[in-house]
């Protein structure tokens, strides 16, 4: 690519990233591998000044504000990012270049605190306004009712300034997240990534209660402004702040050189995995406010500060087995279980090491001490194996040549690293079928949990999808086995069974399990065939015919419909009355039909669901990602790296207004 292309790149892959982080509190990638982009982005554009932007994200701070726990603030004092630092010598040159520039400068070093940036600001010693950092320059959500339920945010002051604005970060100890996850997982919900993401979540939280309950914190790093009082040094402010029983920065040190500075940050690294709660870097700063004042700032960044930040967590621990599971298709793959190590603010014990190919360039063993990071700061993965602490009579680890459920004998499958169960009637095999068959995206049978479908496989009650239909002739048996639980439980799923019936075809074909057959594509195919016999007869090249359907997936079909077996089971699913036929939708021809849409954003009055649906209804289509091909996309409030991508590739961009004006809709 040219730089040019290097560098839009970069800019679209950041800009998606940023959104990730910033607006929706669920990155993908780790804090080290966004800085990698941040720093190769940056180096480009040193090597290339006539490509910089303004709208470059070099030339941006934070993400957007949102509306989503109050109402926009205008910010006092900007919010500023720090620039970041990775390695020693960009340490010395910091120091250096302050030395040049100052009399005597003091520098106070101390933890970089993994969580959300807030503002306080207090009116003759009350709590007037806590506002995020939002856009960073202009404009934060104001979040004072939330914050005034945080242990550590002072609603009153005990020696009262005329005016005061300090800043800080929430965030949660490690036990206080554990604790909500816990809940989560007891309600039956997604638990929480890490404690930066439920920290953003929660403090942006419509109801101040469910804040409370989850027992957020903050540190206190940095005064912003005040009147009626003076504070000469960093420091002096953080005596005062703390008379006033103010939480400021644990641990903070005084100094004056380049190697107290760099002994400073490689103390707090070292000590970092002994505190309560996540840090991802070290701070360094102008201790005297008169030296602050001098240097100022750039548009993004203060002179006065960096952040140096510390490369990825990993920790070393004890392999203590590998776990065999298998998959809905027969494929067998391997998990490392090992003695529980904390990782980016949570305990890991497990980690998929894939297939054998993996475990050989690994060379791992039971008993190895094996190095493990997590991906993404969300999924644990073992980097390497310390073979110097290799224990006697150590063997690698290989898969055996039969099946760890059924006994079957296994098999590699040609041109691939994955072993496979050759039995069909494997019983890990079909739960894990059963499992997506009645599952959100497929027959979403409510209440037919994975316990549930275990014992059923087990006990003979279920082996084959269409046995799940067949259940109600075995009630008084269920019932007497507790199986499902009492009668009211069991009369409940029986129910639920029943509804299922009813579902649109393509949730049955979204259910059957076929490779590369999910729901979309599903849908899409029973718009086409309309019913499911229609379907079982198509040929490839009527098959090929619909959109986004392809040889492989036409392939996988046609073998499914043409197994005897699979046969047998359709006709049992519509002899039980299961619907084998697509709903036909009452499509309005309009000016979107056949085109593409995207959804991003927060629009005024539309859910995304509702949204979908309507643009369905008007023959439009809609996608999850920017491209060439997009026609439209519909924008609301906090839109982020689609609008950007859309603005660049030249597509309209609408609003919901817009939407109903060209759909000709009266509101």
């Amino acid at each position: 690519m040219t730089p040019e292309e290097q560098i839009k790149n970069l800019r679209e892959q950041i800009a998606y990233h940023s959104d990730r982080y910033y607006n929706q509190d669920n990155p993908e990638i780790s804090d080290y591998e966004f800085d990698q982009l941040m720093l190769e982005l940056k180096r480009l554009e040193r090597e290339h000044p006539e490509l910089v932007t303004p709208d470059s994200p070099t030339q941006k701070v934070g993400g957007t504000a949102k509306r989503t726990a109050g109402v926009l603030v205008r910010h006092n004092v900007p919010m500023l990012s720090l620039q970041d630092v990775f390695s020693k010598e960009e340490i010395y040159d910091f120091v250096a270049q302050m030395k040049e520039q100052l009399d005597d400068p003091e520098f106070v070093v101390e933890y970089k605190i993994d969580g959300l940036s807030m503002t306080l600001r207090y009116e003759n010693g009350e709590l007037a306004l806590a506002e995020t950092r939002g856009d960073g320059i202009n404009f934060g959500e104001d979040v004072t009712a939330n914050a005034k339920v945080i242990g550590d945010v002072k609603k009153k002051l005990r020696e009262a300034p005329e005016y005061l604005e300090i800043r800080g970060e929430v965030y949660m100890k490690n036990a206080d997240f554990d604790a909500v996850n816990e809940k989560q997982e007891l309600l039956g919900k997604k638990p929480f990534a890490n404690p930066r993401n439920c920290a953003a979540g929660t403090l942006r939280q419509l109801d101040s209660a469910i804040t409370k309950e989850r027992k957020l914190s903050l540190f206190i790093f940095n005064i912003q402004q005040v009147r009626g009082m003076q504070f000469d040094t960093h420091t002096q402010g953080y005596e005062y702040l703390k008379k006033q029983g103010i939480h400021v920065i644990d641990d903070y040190r005084v100094c004056k050189t380049a190697d107290e500075v760099w002994e400073a940050i490689t103390a707090i690294g070292e000590n970092r995995g002994n505190l309560g709660y996540d840090i991802d870097g070290a701070v360094v700063k102008i201790n005297r406010f008169s030296d602050r004042e001098k240097l100022g700032a750039t548009s993004k960044v203060p002179r006065w500060a960096i952040a140096y930040k510390y490369p990825p967590e990993e920790k070393e621990t004890k392999l203590l087995d590998i776990e065999l599971s298998v998959g809905r298709t027969g494929r067998i793959t391997p998990t490392a279980v090992f003695e529980p190590i904390r990782l980016c603010g949570t305990s890991v014990s497990r980690a998929t090491l894939h297939n054998q190919d993996f475990i050989d360039d690994l060379d791992v063993g039971i008993g190895d001490t094996i190095v493990v990071y997590k991906s993404g700061e969300i999924i644990p993965k073992v980097k390497e194996v310390r073979k110097e602490k290799r224990p006697e009579g150590w063997k690698r680890f290989v898969i055996p040549d039969v099946c760890p459920v059924c006994g079957a004998k296994t098999e590699r499958e040609r041109d691939t690293a994955d072993i496979k169960c050759t039995s069909p009637n494997c019983p890990a095999q079909l739960e894990r079928h059963i499992i997506n068959f009645v599952g959100r995206d497929a027959m979403d049978i409510k209440g037919f949990g994975t316990v549930y479908i275990e014992e059923l496989v087990r006990m003979g009650y279920i082996k084959n999808v269409a046995d799940i239909f067949s259940l109600k002739e075995h009630r008084e048996e269920l019932i007497a086995q507790g199986i499902i639980g009492k009668e009211k439980n069991t009369d409940k799923l029986l129910e639920a069974i029943e509804k299922a019936k009813q579902n649109d075809a393509y949730k049955l074909l979204t259910g059957l399990g076929i490779p590369n057959v999910g729901k979309a594509a599903a849908k899409a195919i029973m718009k086409h065939f309309k019913t499911m016999e229609r379907l079982s007869e198509a040929s490839e090249e009527e098959l090929t015919a619909v959109g986004d359907i392809g040889k492989v997936s036409a392939d996988c079909i046609r073998s499914y419909f043409s197994d005897a077996k699979n046969q047998v089971v359709l006709q049992r699913l519509a002899q039980a009355g299961v619907n084998m036929t697509a709903e036909e939708s009452e499509t309005v021809d309009s000016v979107i039909s056949g085109k593409t849409l995207v959804l991003t954003g927060t629009l005024p009055t539309l859910g995304r669901k509702e949204a979908q649906t309507l643009i369905e209804r008007y023959g439009g289509k809609v996608s999850g990602s920017v491209s060439k091909k997009t026609d439209y996309v519909l924008a609301g409030e906090s839109a982020g790296s689609k609008l950007t991508k859309a603005q660049e590739l030249g597509i309209r961009v609408i609003s919901e207004d817009e939407l109903y004006d060209m759909l000709q809709i009266e509101r």
